[in-house]
This record gives C-alpha cells, sequence and structure tokens, in this order.
C-alpha cells in the first residue's frame, strides 16, 4: 500500500508518508457564512470526506479540522443589508451548512471551531510575526496591522507568481500599507460597524483579517506542522497563499500536502447568478434523494471540474439504483432472514485506484464492474459468486460513503427500504410462478407474469431460475 496525493505547492503527486505514525491530520477551510451552501461549498466538503473515509479505510486515526469563519466584511455587509444582528445571521447560515453536509452523510470533523472563539491565539501569531519583522502596524492611525510580503522570500511560492506581477490586496485602505500587496492581519475597527464586531488588542480595537483565522485555527487543533491543507482550487490566492506565507514566516512548518478540488460548472459555464445558470445544493435535493446527490457530486476525480447538466441527477439515480438493486437481490439470495454478518471486502483494482490520488472515477467503474459480475452471478444461481460481489460492492460503497444498506440513506427517504420491500414481494410472486411452471399451469405462471410486466417489474427466465429488474 502506497498512498499517493498531487501535492498543489510542489505541482506533483507524492507519496503520502504521515508525519507521526498511524495517523493523519487535515484542516480544510469550510464556509464563511455569510450566506446559503452553494454547490462549490459542498463539494469541496465532499471531495475531503472521501479523502477521510479512505485514510481511515488504509488504517489511519485520522483528525479533521473545518473551521467557520464567523467575522468577515461580507458578513458585516449582508448583516447591515438585512438589518440583522451580525452574529444572528452568522449562526443561522452556520446552521444551513450544517443541514447541507448532514444530508449528504459528510462526516462531522473531530474540530469545527469557529474564528470569533481564537481571538487570542490569533494576537499571539500577530506579535510573533512582528517580533520576526514579518508584519507592522499600519503607519496611518487605523490601528490596522500588515503582513510584510516582501519581508518573505517564498511569498508567492504556493501560486508560482512573482509578487510584482500580483494585483494589490483590497483588504484596507493601502495608504496605511508599506506595499499595495501587503495583507490585513488585524482590520481596526471603523465608524459605523458593530461594537460587538470589535475585539480590544494590543494594536487597537478591531477584529481578524480572513488568512490570519485559519493559521491561528489550524496550529491550536493539529499543532505547527501537519498532513494535509485542503480547500477548493479559488481559495489558493490569496487565501491558502497568505495562510503558507504568515504561518512558515512564524516558524511554523505548516502542510505537508496542500490538497484543492476543482469547481463545479453548469453545462460547461462557471455558475453565476447574474445569468441564472445555478443550482444549489437545496434544489439539488428536491429533485433527487441525497444518496444520489452525494453519488453526483463525487463521482469525478476531486482535482477535475465537475460539470452539471439538466440530466446529471437522472444518470446518478440510474447509477446508484443499479447498485441498490443487486445489493438486495443478493442478500435475497444468499443471506437471507439476515444470515450471518457480512465481510466486507476492498478488491485490489479498487485500492489501487483509491491509493493513486483518489482516482474515483477508476475506484467506481471497479464498483460497477463487479456489480454486472453479481448480477450474472445471480442469474445463474452462482451463490459463491454472488456472495463475493457482495462483500466487495459492500466495502467499495462504504470506503465512499454511497452504501444503500446504510440507515442513514434509508432514513433520508432513500428507496433502499423501498427496493427490499419490493424485492420481497416480487420474489414471493416469482415463486408462486415457479410452482405454477412445475405444475404446468402454463395459464397462472403467464398471469403472474403479466400482472409483473403491468407493473414494470420485467422476468427472465434461465435453466436456473427467474431474476427481476424495474423497467426504466
Amino acid at each position: 500500500m502506497t498512498l499517493r496525493f498531487y501535492d498543489s505547492a510542489t505541482a506533483a503527486v507524492r507519496d503520502f508518508v504521515p508525519l507521526r505514525d498511524g495517523t493523519a491530520s487535515l484542516y480544510y477551510c469550510g464556509a464563511t457564512v455569510q450566506g446559503e451552501p452553494h454547490i462549490g461549498h459542498v463539494r469541496s466538503a465532499l471531495a475531503f470526506d472521501q479523502l477521510t473515509r479512505w485514510l481511515t479505510a488504509r488504517g489511519l486515526a485520522v483528525t479533521v479540522v473545518r473551521n467557520v469563519t464567523d467575522i468577515d466584511d461580507k458578513i458585516l455587509l449582508k448583516a447591515a443589508e438585512n438589518n440583522e444582528p451580525w452574529w444572528a445571521l452568522a449562526y443561522r447560515f452556520e446552521q444551513a451548512f450544517e443541514d447541507a453536509y448532514d444530508a449528504l452523510g459528510i462526516l462531522k470533523p473531530t474540530y469545527e471551531p469557529r474564528a470569533t472563539g481564537h481571538i487570542p491565539e490569533m494576537h499571539a501569531l500577530i506579535a510573533e510575526l512582528i517580533e520576526r519583522g514579518h508584519a507592522y502596524p499600519a503607519l496611518d492611525d487605523s490601528s490596522d496591522v500588515y503582513f510584510d510580503v516582501r519581508s518573505w522570500a517564498k511569498y508567492g511560492s504556493l501560486t508560482r507568481q512573482n509578487i510584482d506581477d500580483m494585483q494589490a490586496a483590497p483588504d484596507a485602505d493601502p495608504r496605511g500599507k508599506k506595499d499595495p500587496r501587503d495583507f490585513a492581519l488585524w482590520k481596526g475597527h471603523k465608524d459605523g460597524e458593530p461594537e460587538t464586531a470589535s475585539w480590544a488588542s494590543p494594536w487597537g480595537a478591531g477584529r481578524p483579517g480572513w488568512h490570519l483565522e485559519c493559521s491561528a485555527m489550524v496550529t491550536k487543533y493539529l499543532g505547527t506542522d501537519f498532513d494535509i491543507h485542503g480547500g477548493g482550487l479559488d481559495l489558493r490566492f490569496p487565501h491558502h497563499e497568505n495562510e503558507m506565507a504568515q504561518s512558515q514566516a512564524a516558524g511554523h512548518g505548516f502542510a505537508n500536502f496542500w490538497m484543492h478540488n476543482g469547481m463545479v460548472t453548469y453545462e460547461g459555464e462557471k455558475m453565476s447568478k447574474s445569468i441564472g445558470n445555478t443550482i444549489n445544493p437545496a434544489h439539488m435535493l428536491e429533485l433527487a434523494r441525497p444518496l444520489v446527490v452525494r453519488y453526483y457530486l463525487g463521482q469525478a476525480h476531486y482535482r477535475s471540474v465537475l460539470d452539471y447538466r439538466p440530466t446529471s441527477l437522472t444518470e446518478a439515480a440510474a447509477a446508484v439504483e443499479r447498485i441498490e438493486t443487486f445489493l438486495h437481490a443478493a442478500i435475497a439470495q444468499v443471506v437471507p432472514d439476515g444470515g450471518p454478518e457480512l465481510a466486507a471486502t476492498i478488491p485490489d483494482a479498487f485500492g489501487a485506484a483509491m491509493d493513486d490520488d483518489l482516482n474515483i472515477p477508476a475506484a467506481l467503474a471497479v464498483l460497477h464492474e463487479t456489480v454486472r459480475a453479481g448480477n450474472t452471478a445471480l442469474a445463474h444461481r452462482d451463490d459463491a459468486g454472488t456472495l463475493h460481489a457482495l462483500a466487495a460492492a459492500v466495502g467499495m460503497t462504504s470506503a465512499l460513503g454511497i452504501n444503500p444498506l446504510e440507515e442513514r440513506w434509508a432514513r433520508a427517504g432513500g428507496s433502499a427500504a423501498e427496493t427490499a420491500a419490493l424485492d420481497v414481494l416480487v420474489s414471493a410472486r416469482l415463486a408462486d410462478r415457479a410452482r405454477a411452471r412445475t405444475e404446468k399451469n402454463w395459464a397462472e405462471s403467464d398471469r403472474i407474469r403479466d400482472t409483473l410486466a403491468a407493473a414494470g417489474i420485467e422476468i427472465a427466465d434461465s435453466a436456473t431460475g427467474s431474476t427481476w429488474t424495474l423497467r426504466r
């Protein structure tokens, strides 16, 4: 077993060797809670959920931190527009994110810190940067504190940019900066801002800069050196570039790997509210079961663009139902009445695909080939072959978080329970039909077949018995 992941910092796929044997530490950027979650947010969370599940499947004890940015310029602006306390708005949208994560089976992180709960840690990091000569109080009377990008020779290395080619940081009035590209670590309180959005500091009342928040929180929960930092591709610059610079400038090794997931498009175009080509998680969950939405969002390679089309969820639903149908039919044939507990397995080809930078498309190909082989075994009443495919399908779907047999999907209105109930009813009618055929009561046999056909159920007869499928 050799896990290999693409590291954005080196632009190469590298062997993953945990910094501490038997463990893995992962930090990925969570929500800035100024509005409802969009599809990019949940795709990112799902990608790192898949990573967490696979690291766990490979025997590592995984510590996951996902932050909540609950103080930010955008939050204050939206709260003012809504005439709502900023903290109430932030909490309301934080719960909306949690609901979306939960609906899609995204595991809760080990820690989910809020920025507002870590102001002292942020003050300590700023003080360290000032002492090391990498930060300075504003040159005006704003109480801002800035990171001095030209003091850090590696600035721009994550995104392979030259400082002189970068745009100015738009986070504060440039009159207080040595260089317009310097970014805010602490933002002095401004007239008109809520007093509750301000904390005392050695540099004056104010609040933290966005980039500083993550560096302070990850260090508290994972230490100054940890295995993986993740997030959406859109966060590489300036957010992750600035995180890496300020943390390393403070003497921290910081992330050993940087992993970024790709964006979601709508029929090949960037999603935009202005042109009306957006779809959010709530809308998707109105169109399809949560298990189907999870399958769709997680089917592409995490680094690739995921393109949404009006037929996407229908196609995902068909794929999920093929898996469900096989699982329930196989259980009915080889482990009736519960039977002994099934020992799930992971095929070598599936493991090799997942070890290779989480190659989900290749892993899903192994899953669907296993389902096809299992259906063939079912048709030939090959119980050993059916059981082998069943154990592998359960192992693979569990590793991906899409096992239809799990209680959460049945609770979420999935068709797993419905399929199981239908299988019991159809199997009983097929047993009646088999008896009629044994007794050469062809009229009764045909009547049962025609009744099932009218309900959209197709029967396939073979020398070893009859199987059924639901016509699409």
